[in-house]
């Protein structure tokens, strides 16, 4: 009975064995071989640096950026501020009649307002949302309204 045991054991370790090694394949490898990526390149284009070569040498940031920080920096490098980072129109008072539009992918944004003429007073945050119409600044007056350019309905909790 010991004998057969012992030699059913070598073949229930490799079993053991190769399930662990699938187990601890990367998460890279394991999403392209589900997107059935087999070296012809044809997916979207993967938002991680390659890394540094040389295990001494300190990674750039081209080197080692990831997501979204590595989208923004290859659009620097292109030329192309791919958040639209540009300041609201602070060149007059919004009124209900003519509100401050501010563009937005999601139904909700923060938004920071230092007054007419700029900076006459301290910054006030204001959430806009897709729920009210238009919001006013408490302190100057100034009326902002959330132009949603995505769909309306992404809001996720």
């Amino acid at each position: 009975m010991l004998r057969a045991l012992t030699a059913v054991r070598p073949a229930v370790v490799a079993a053991k064995s190769t399930a662990r090694a699938n187990a601890l394949r990367s998460f890279a490898s394991s999403s392209r071989r589900l997107a059935g990526d087999h070296h012809d390149h044809h997916g979207p284009p993967q938002l991680y640096g390659p890394g540094t070569k040389d295990a001494d040498a300190i990674p750039s940031d081209a080197e080692q950026a990831t997501g979204l920080e590595r989208y923004q920096l290859l659009g620097r490098m292109e030329g192309v501020d791919v958040f639209d980072m540009k300041p609201l129109d602070a060149s007059r008072l919004g009124t209900l009649a003519e509100p401050i539009k501010v563009q937005s992918f999601y139904p909700e944004r923060l938004v920071g307002c230092t007054g007419f003429p700029a900076d006459s007073h301290d910054v006030i945050w204001l959430t806009l949302n897709s729920t009210l119409k238009n919001h006013r600044c408490p302190e100057c007056g100034s009326v902002y309204t959330l132009d949603v350019q995505g769909d309306a309905s992404a809001h996720h909790h």
